[in-house]
């Protein structure tokens, strides 16, 4: 994938790879490489998640040091 895809985009490929694996109904070299797709998917969020969080703290101490009168 050269794109990033979004977080939203992720989790769906996530939740597609967690079907395909539990039917198990491929062979054990794609599902490995299902397997491997999904945790990079996964790391991926993680890090989507923390910068977030980082503009979240961001934004809220942005608005607690303005004059909100």
């Amino acid at each position: 994938m050269s794109d990033k895809l979004s977080f939203k985009q992720s989790m769906e490929r996530i939740d597609k790879i967690l079907e395909l694996l539990e039917k198990n109904e491929i062979d054990l070299e794609e599902a490995i490489a299902l397997f491997e797709e999904g945790l990079k998917l996964v790391h991926d969020c993680d890090q989507q998640l923390a910068g977030f969080k980082d503009k979240m703290n961001e934004l809220i101490q942005n608005y607690e040091g303005e004059d909100h009168a």
